[in-house]
């Protein structure tokens, strides 16, 4: 190798406080700086001892594990000072430390690399060794110690005096002292003998310098590798190994895998494994193989039979270097339990038993029966079941096994009747909770059965209810009394029910009662499976039975009460409101019955002349929709409607429905309820019979003056106010004249706008098109403009101020009188009269057709025109007063 150019040592000047070594380092170097030069050196450990990444900020400088700071590329430092941070961090603890590096430029120091450069010039680079090739160290080395294991040596040595020194682990980091470097030669040495499964190898860094400090080579990282020695015998991964095989299991079936591991080097002879059986108890024929390279154990005998070996304890040895003699090794245990399978048949100890018991015992234990079996106790192989198989087709017998003991339990479940049988016979199998398996070699077995003998003793027992579980039905119709059934029971001695007496146990249904002599049921209320411990449908009773001895005997009796039909519909709600839209009302009826009897409901309406005013729409089969036929008056409407039920059972419900002039229910309400307010004392009373005595004489007085003759009235200009005036003609009509269509009001008789006397009204309507009508009702005229009547019948000033209620209710039901006369072909001389065709005056039309209906001066009295509907709009407007 060529010599290298000689290179200026830099110093190191570290400023800093007590120790820490975090803050600032301070570096003197040349303005100059050639790539893989020396910097200086800064003591990581003292800043982050833990640190696993150590990073520059500047790409120029790289930083080694010892601290040591090397440029990577040629620096030029034109600043008198340039600084970068060396970044430490512990990943594993989240820490981050950072070293700020300032350098700074040092005149002496750029002068002498000068003057080293031109020295070098005229310097040849030889053959270079500053490069070994890593060294080898025995494991277990026996020495003698110091021992060589390399020598680095720079060919700067040629131009040099070179001193050589390292670092790193083994040196001055832990095992510290293991290695050291001559410092004249470069040799390395090693102290002491090295444990590979420990230190399998160590880098250290090595740094050949000048006796000033100048670094002419990089530092060297050299790698000291130690060789593996068969120290360690390989050893199993468990004390004991525990397998479980099922017996009679056929051969190559596995049954577990031992492993062993070894410290040393892997993929060696030294760690190259062998394993094989050793000894096997009990020492009979070998029932398992070992896989000498994988450690699997396998089934090698065809007859693992549990009851002969129950346990297999195999000791098994593992060896290295392939398993050569000369190799370590190690032994270890694998235990294999056997297990068992039902390979085994139960057989009964006896083929015959005998055993007796009392007729009518019950849940009474009469003998225990014993089975062998050979399979493991306890194990579902061995676990008896037992069953009868002939002999118990009433069920009276029941067989079952006791958990601890292995034994089957016979019970007697239904009390035997020594009369009926003196003796039973019983036949009882076994099996096993396991299905049978069939071991190799071996015979279909036969199942094992055995005989019992049952005798019956006879006992005096007392009645006995036949059956006894008995059930009646009773009809929610039923009247309190009504004989529902009997329910009888027999004496077992003598067969019949002579001299027993019967009884409802206390406590029970209340609505049902037993004759005591003759068992006969009836029902003692009435029955409602609305109510109380009805609402169940149901009850069970015990009913007793006592004999002449006082034996007792029980049976149940379930009383069940079937529904009917006891409830007719009925429509809950009956108060309606409809207004002048008429919309249906929806009337919806309850039963009370179920289903089967109460729904779907058929309406109607009971009485024939409402019936033609209104009618029942279907909505559902709960529901219908009351609405009247056509035009009908307002007023309140009671209508009966008959409900029937699905089995034709029928109610009858009044629906009262106020058929009022409003546009929501809730003016009507509002209506009657400032109507309901008003009441009338004693005096209003006869106010109202004397005012009705003069309504009459007033009217005998007019129908007086009517039979003599023509009426004439004049109208004065003082009255103007009080008349209705004759309108002006209007093309192709003619004036209306006659009096007996417009009576005019004389101020001598009459004040305000019209006088209601008894039945006799005056009335006039003027319809859109200038149509006049009028009609005659009981006999008198009627007008709407009229004195209302006072508290005690008189006459009374009438201010013309109607409600729209009043106005409505008046014209409404006569003007539809009115149309239906005019159109008739009476001979009456003014009938043709009714109707006169006067021109369209067009919607609204300023010039009304007749005069001021009356002598109001006040125009607010006629607000109420305003509320009126369309068609009386024309009449209103004729009224009012300009």
């Amino acid at each position: 190798m060529a010599p290298a150019a000689p290179r200026l040592v830099l110093g190191l000047l570290v400023l800093s406080l007590c120790c820490d070594a975090c803050k600032k380092v301070i570096f003197l170097v040349p303005s100059t700086l050639e790539a893989g030069t020396l910097v200086g050196r800064v003591n990581l450990n003292e800043c982050l001892q833990s640190a696993e990444l150590i990073s520059s900020s500047d790409g120029n400088f790289k930083v080694l594990e010892d601290g040591s700071v090397y440029t990577t590329s040629a620096v030029s430092l034109s600043d008198e000072e340039r600084t970068f941070t060396i970044v430490l961090k512990d990943i594993q603890e989240h820490v981050e430390k950072k070293i700020q590096v300032n350098l700074v430029t040092d005149e002496k120091k750029t002068q002498a690399q000068k003057t080293r450069q031109a020295r070098d010039t005229v310097l040849k680079r030889t053959k270079r060794r500053w490069g070994p090739i890593p060294s080898v160290m025995m494991e277990n080395s026996l020495g003698p110690f110091p021992l060589q294991i390399q020598q680095v040596q720079s060919d700067t040595a040629q131009n040099y005096t070179i001193y050589y020194s390292a670092s790193g682990p083994g040196i001055d980091q832990d095992p510290k002292g293991l290695f050291y470097i001559e410092r004249e030669t470069g040799n390395i040495f090693a102290t002491r003998a090295v444990d590979r499964e420990q230190y399998p190898s160590f880098q250290i860094i090595c740094f050949a310098s000048t006796p000033d400090g100048y670094s002419p080579e990089v530092p060297l990282v050299h790698t000291i590798r130690i060789e593996d020695d068969n120290d360690n015998a390989p050893y199993f991964t468990q004390e004991v190994f525990e397998f479980c095989v099922p017996e009679n299991s056929k051969p190559g079936v596995i049954v577990g895998t031992v492993t062993a591991e070894d410290r040393d080097e892997p993929l060696t002879l030294h760690t190259l494994l062998r394993y094989r059986i050793v000894s096997q108890n009990p020492p009979i024929i070998p029932a398992f193989s070992l896989h000498g390279e994988t450690g699997v154990i396998s089934v090698l005998s065809p007859q693992l039979d549990r009851e002969l070996v129950s346990t297999y304890t195999l000791l098994i040895e593992v060896r290295d270097m392939g398993g050569q003699p000369f190799g370590l090794c190690t032994t270890g245990t694998a235990i294999i339990k056997i297990e068992d399978t039902n390979d085994n048949a139960p057989t009964f100890k006896q083929i015959q038993y005998e055993t007796q018991v009392e007729e009518n015992r019950v849940n009474v234990e009469i003998l225990r029966v014993s089975v062998v079996d050979l399979d493991e106790l306890g194990a579902p192989g061995s676990t008896a079941v037992y069953e009868i198989i002939r002999g118990n087709d009433d069920r009276s017998f029941e067989i079952t096994t006791d958990r601890n003991t292995n034994e089957g339990i016979l019970c007697v479940v239904k009390g035997l009747d020594y009369e009926g049988a003196k003796q039973r016979i019983l036949v009882i199998a076994v099996n096993n909770e396991a299905p049978y398996m069939l071991a190799p070699h071996s015979q279909q077995v036969v199942q094992s059965t055995s005989t019992v003998i049952v005798n019956v003793l006879d006992v005096d027992e007392g009645p006995v209810f036949k059956p006894c579980f008995f059930r009646m039905d009773a009809s929610e119709c039923d009247e309190v009394g009504t004989s529902i059934g009997k329910y009888l029971a027999e004496d077992p001695e003598t067969g019949n029910s002579e001299g027993i007496c019967y009884k409802i146990a206390p406590g029970q249904c209340n609505w049902i009662n037993i004759d005591e002599k003759s068992g006969e049921v009836r029902t003692i209320r009435a029955l409602d499976r609305d109510l109380g411990e009805m609402k169940r449908g149901q009850c069970n009773i015990t009913v007793l039975a006592i004999d002449r001895n006082g034996k007792t005997g029980t049976g149940t009796l379930q009383v069940v009460i079937q529904p009917c039909n006891r409830n007719f519909p009925r429509i809950l709600k009956t108060d309606y409101i409809m207004c002048r839209d008429r919309k249906p009302i929806c009337l919806t009826a309850e039963d009370g019955d179920i289903s089967s009897y109460s729904m779907p409901f058929v309406y109607r309406v009971t009485d024939r002349n409402l019936a033609s005013s209104w009618k029942i729409t279907r909505h559902n089969e709960k529901s219908v929709y009351l609405s009247p036929r056509g035009d009908i008056p307002f007023g309140i409407y009671t209508i009966p409607v008959t409900v029937s039920d699905k089995s034709g059972k029928q109610g009858v419900t009044q629906i009262t429905v106020n058929y009022c002039n409003c546009v929501i229910p809730s003016e009507c309400e509002r209506m009657s309820y400032a109507s309901s307010s008003v009441t009338l004392g004693v005096w209003a009373i006869l106010a109202m019979i004397l005012g009705s005595l003069l309504l009459l004489l007033i009217l005998i007085t007019i129908c007086g003056c009517c039979g003599s003759g023509v009426m004439r009235r004049h109208v004065t200009d003082d009255c103007a106010n009080h008349n209705l005036i004759i309108s002006n003609t209007e093309a192709p009509g003619e004036e209306v004249m006659d009096h007996n269509i417009i009576p005019l009001q004389n101020t001598a008789d009459q004040v305000g706008c019209g006088i209601k006397t008894g039945d006799q009204q005056t009335f006039e309507m003027v319809k859109g098109r200038g149509h006049t009508l009028e009609s005659v009702r009981g006999g008198g005229h009627q007008t709407l403009g009229s004195v209302k009547e006072g508290g005690g019948g008189q006459p009374v000033m009438d201010t013309c101020r109607y409600s729209y209620s009043e106005w409505h209710n008046f014209t409404h039901p006569r003007l539809g009188e009115k149309v239906h006369l005019c159109r008739q072909d009476e001979e009456q001389k003014h009938s043709e009269d009714y109707l006169l065709t006067y021109n369209y005056e067009g919607k609204g039309s300023l010039a009304g057709s007749v005069g001021c209906c009356s002598d109001q001066h006040e125009e607010e009295a006629l607000d109420f025109l305003d509320q009126l509907e369309p068609k009386f709009r024309t009449l209103a407007e004729t009224c009012v007063k300009r």
